[in-house]
C-alpha cells in the first residue's frame, strides 16, 4: 500500500508517468500473445487510492489520471494501452482495523470496486470465475475480480468470509503487515509459527468456497503451513523472489520449490524496495533520517521537509527499472518453473514504481524485456494469465469436490466441531 512510505516521501520522490516505446515488431508479437491469453494482474489498489485521496469517487477515470494530484497509476485508457485483459482489484483496509469495523470498511471497499466496474462497462466487466474472466477478455473487456488484502477483514467470522465470496472476492491475503489473531505476517512478530488451528480452518473454508489462498505478506512459516493445508493451488498476488532480494515480503527458495506440487503461482510485484537490495537499504535510511529530523524539529514540518530534500539531494535514490522486475520473474521461473509465475504490480498501492513501469500502460515494456531475454510465446502466455487461470480453475475444482462439506462454524475462541 501507499503507506510503505510516508506522504512526505511520495511528494519528494514523485515521477512522471511515461511508458517506454516498444519496437513495432515486438509489439505485434506481444499483441498476438495477449489476444489469445488475457494479461491478468494480481493486485491493483485503485479502490483504496480513490478512498484515500478522492472520497471514493469513481468519476474521471476514463483517462488522464497521471496528471491528478496526487497522480493515479490506473485509468481506462491506460488499461487498454497496457493490453490488460484481467485485473484483481484489491479491497484493502489498514491491517490495524479490527472486528466489525474491519467488516464494514471492507464492504465499503467492495462497494467502491463494484462502482468502478459498473461505471466503465465499455472497458470493465465483472467476473466471478475463470471462464467469466476469459469470456470478458474475448468480448474486449478487462475481466474484473476482487481480492481481500488481509485476514483481519473477516473480523474472525467465517460468515463474513462466505459473504465476501458472494460479493465477488476470489482471493484473500491471509495477513497484511500485522500478525493477526490466527496467522503470522512477514513483517511483524510471529505468534503461531505459521497458522493457528483457526487459521487452518480458514484455509479449509476458503478451499470449500473456491477462494484462492493468497500468501503475499505472510511469514515463511505461514506460507509452508498454508501450502501443506490447502487442497487447491495458492497464489502470491504481489510478491517477489527472496533469492534476488531477501526482503521479508519476498518468497524464499524452499517455498518456491513447493509450488509445482501445489500448482501455485507467484505474481511478481513492482515494489522497488522488494526488487532491489540497494533500494531496500535506501528506503530504510530515508525513514531513519526522517524520524531523526522529526525528533529535532517537532514544531516545524517545513524544517523536516527542507531537511529531507537536502538529504535526498545528497543521497540519490537508486535506480530500479524494468530489468529488475524481469530478474525476479526469471528467478521464479528458474526455481519454481514457468508454470508458477505471474504479474502482480501493486499499482496505485505504492508511491513510486520502477522506471519505465509507471502505470498500467507499461506491461508491454516488461514483455519486451522478457522477449529480449529469449522467452517463448508459450511461456509469456503462462506468465500473462495462463498460470493464474489454471490456479483459479484448480480452486473452483476443489470447491466442487468439497460441495458436500458443511460450512465451517469455527470461531476464534471455539474450534470447529468434528465432521
Amino acid at each position: 500500500m501507499r503507506t510503505l512510505l510516508t506522504a512526505l516521501a511520495a511528494t519528494l520522490l514523485a515521477t512522471a508517468a511515461h511508458a517506454q516505446p516498444v519496437d513495432p515488431a515486438v509489439q505485434k508479437r506481444i499483441d498476438r500473445i495477449l489476444k489469445a491469453t488475457p494479461l491478468i494482474d494480481g493486485h491493483n489498489d485503485l479502490p483504496w487510492a480513490l478512498r484515500e485521496d478522492f472520497g471514493s469517487k469513481t468519476e474521471g477515470l476514463a483517462s488522464g489520471t497521471a496528471s491528478w494530484k496526487p497522480p493515479l497509476m490506473t485509468d481506462m485508457a491506460r488499461l487498454r494501452a497496457g493490453r490488460v485483459g484481467g485485473q484483481f482489484w484489491s479491497v484493502y483496509i489498514d491491517g490495524t482495523t479490527l472486528g466489525d469495523a474491519a467488516i464494514r470498511t471492507t464492504i465499503e471497499q467492495i462497494d467502491t470496486a463494484h462502482r468502478i466496474i459498473a461505471a466503465y462497462p465499455d472497458t470493465l466487466r465483472f467476473a466471478r470465475s475463470a471462464d467469466e474472466m476469459v469470456a470478458a477478455h474475448k468480448a474486449g473487456r478487462v475481466g474484473s475480480m476482487l481480492g481481500i488484502e488481509g485476514g483481519r477483514q473477516i473480523g474472525g467470522s467465517m460468515a463474513a468470509l462466505r459473504r465476501f465470496y458472494d460479493l465477488g472476492a476470489r482471493y484473500m491475503t491471509l495477513t497484511h503487515n500485522q500478525t493477526t489473531e490466527w496467522a503470522d505476517a512477514g513483517t511483524d512478530e510471529p505468534k503461531y509459527d505459521g497458522l493457528s488451528p483457526f487459521g487452518l480452518e480458514v484455509i479449509k473454508e476458503m478451499n470449500r468456497l473456491g477462494m484462492l489462498v493468497d500468501l503475499s505478506h505472510v511469514a515463511p512459516a505461514t506460507m509452508r503451513d498454508a501450502i501443506a493445508a490447502s487442497k487447491a493451488p495458492v497464489i502470491f498476488s504481489h510478491s517477489s523472489a527472496a533469492g534476488v532480494n531477501p526482503h521479508p515480503r519476498n518468497v524464499p527458495d524452499d517455498v518456491l520449490r513447493m509450488l509445482p506440487a501445489n500448482g501455485g503461482v507467484v505474481m511478481v510485484t513492482w515494489v522497488p524496495s522488494f526488487l532491489s537490495p540497494a533500494m531496500w537499504k535506501w528506503d530504510g535510511e530515508f525513514a531513519a533520517q526522517e524520524a531523526r529530523l522529526k525528533t529535532y524539529n517537532r514544531a516545524s514540518a517545513a524544517a523536516v521537509t527542507k531537511g529531507m530534500e537536502a538529504w535526498v539531494a545528497a543521497n540519490p535514490r537508486p535506480v530500479v527499472g524494468v530489468k529488475d522486475v524481469a530478474d525476479h520473474i526469471d528467478y521464479v521461473a528458474r526455481v519454481a518453473g514457468h508454470d508458477h509465475v505471474g504479474i502482480g504490480g501493486d499499482l496505485d498501492g505504492i508511491p513510486r514504481t520502477p522506471v519505465g513501469l509507471e502505470g498500467v500502460e507499461a506491461y508491454p515494456t516488461l514483455f519486451a524485456e522478457l522477449i529480449r531475454r529469449g522467452w517463448s510465446d508459450a511461456d509469456l502466455a503462462k506468465l500473462a494469465g495462463g498460470n493464474v487461470l489454471r490456479a483459479l480453475r484448480g480452486a473452483e475444482a476443489t470447491a466442487r469436490a468439497m460441495k458436500d462439506v458443511p460450512p465451517s462454524m469455527a470461531t476464534l475462541d471455539r474450534p470447529a466441531a468434528a465432521n
